[in-house]
């Protein structure tokens, strides 16, 4: 097959000194129900108002309405899934964005994968930590009831196993703090990391 990568004369340098800030994927994983979501609208909502940051939200339910709207939930989909979001996340980070990629990417291997995809220090592993119980709880779709039912198979955190990451660059107790406080969290490791900074 005859492809070649094209290189542009307007890089990712160039395009994140035209924003005035670093780009990179802050990438929430956790349980259906934990939050994930809710945080990074937040999030994306705070960064705009407050750093007129440039950002696109990236949300599981969303993108399987059209980019993976082929694929199911087994195990291999859900690993496709994720590779055609990593894709897409490298293509916004290239174009100088502050990615917000909101999935329960329940794998780590496939966690791994989107990482791989980007530079050093492009990728943010946030880690919404919600109890299943609390999940279930919230339940706004009644997803884990029908899981529980057996009218759902392959549902993370039932009969498909969420592995927890091991080192993430953030770690959300969303369980024992406010929406607000997690997005306040992030936004200090951004901060920290010199994210926001002018360029």
């Amino acid at each position: 097959m005859d492809i070649v990568w094209h290189d542009h004369k307007i890089t990712k340098e160039v395009r994140q000194v035209q924003h005035g800030h670093k780009s990179c994927v802050i990438w929430f994983t956790g349980l259906s129900g934990s939050g994930k979501s809710s945080v990074a609208s937040e999030l994306e909502r705070a960064l705009v108002q407050q750093f007129n940051a440039k950002t696109y939200l990236l949300d599981g339910d969303n993108v399987r309405h059209g980019l993976c709207k082929d694929l199911g939930f087994t195990a291999e989909d859900r690993v496709e899934n994720i590779r055609r979001v990593g894709e897409i996340s490298k293509l916004f980070v290239d174009a100088g964005l502050i990615t917000l990629s909101a999935f329960i990417s329940p794998f780590r291997t496939e966690r791994r994968l989107a990482r791989e995809l980007l530079a050093d220090g492009e990728f943010i592993e946030v880690f919404v930590d919600t109890p299943l119980s609390e999940c279930e709880k919230r339940d706004p779709k009644g997803l884990y009831q029908k899981a529980r039912e057996g009218k759902i198979k392959n549902f993370t955190g039932i009969d498909s196993k969420y592995e927890t990451p091991e080192n993430p660059e953030i770690h959300l107790e969303n369980g024992k703090q406010t929406i607000q406080e997690s997005v306040e969290q992030i936004i200090t490791y951004l901060k920290k990391h010199n994210y926001l900074a002018s360029l």
